[in-house]
């Protein structure tokens, strides 16, 4: 049953963050920071409605997946692949979260991780597998930038 909470958890963290981001205008960062904090407070403020384990670690699982939802539209911008990463997210952190003990950083490379499986799935499915993960990689490693002519200002 927790980890059924802890799944619905990195999929309502990784929506809710993108929702709030893309739809309501307020920005990743602020998205994340302003709904952790308010499901923080929340188990802060009423910790006997769940168990302990699960108080202490569904706000845990909310912030990383929160991490997940400030991708921007351009690279994911559909809900099934959010909730995909939110879910491969709180599988990461379910089953690798003793590693972590005294590390930073855990939670947003948890993060990272799972979009970027989410991510390669078009790579896989297409007829020419990996070849074409390489020239697009190739193709934003090695674009163009239209660059403007300064004009030189001369005092």
């Amino acid at each position: 049953m927790e980890t059924i909470i802890y799944l619905f958890t990195g999929i309502v963290g990784s929506i809710s963050t993108y929702y709030m981001s893309t739809q309501m205008k307020q920005g990743p960062v602020r998205s994340s920071a302003l709904l952790t904090l308010v499901v923080a407070i929340l188990f802060y403020l009423f910790p006997e409605v769940l168990s302990p384990q699960l108080s202490k670690n569904i706000p845990v699982v909310f912030i990383g997946a929160s991490f997940i939802g400030m991708v921007s539209s351009t690279q994911l911008s559909t809900y099934m692949g959010l909730s995909l990463a939110g879910v491969i997210f709180a599988l990461i952190y379910i089953n690798t979260s003793r590693f972590f003990d005294g590390f930073g950083g855990a939670l947003g490379t948890s993060a990272c991780i799972s979009l970027l499986v989410v991510l390669s799935v078009p790579f896989f499915k297409s007829k020419r597998g990996l070849t074409i993960g390489f020239l697009q990689l190739r193709r934003l490693v090695f674009r163009t930038k239209k660059t403007k002519k300064h004009e030189s200002i001369t005092l």
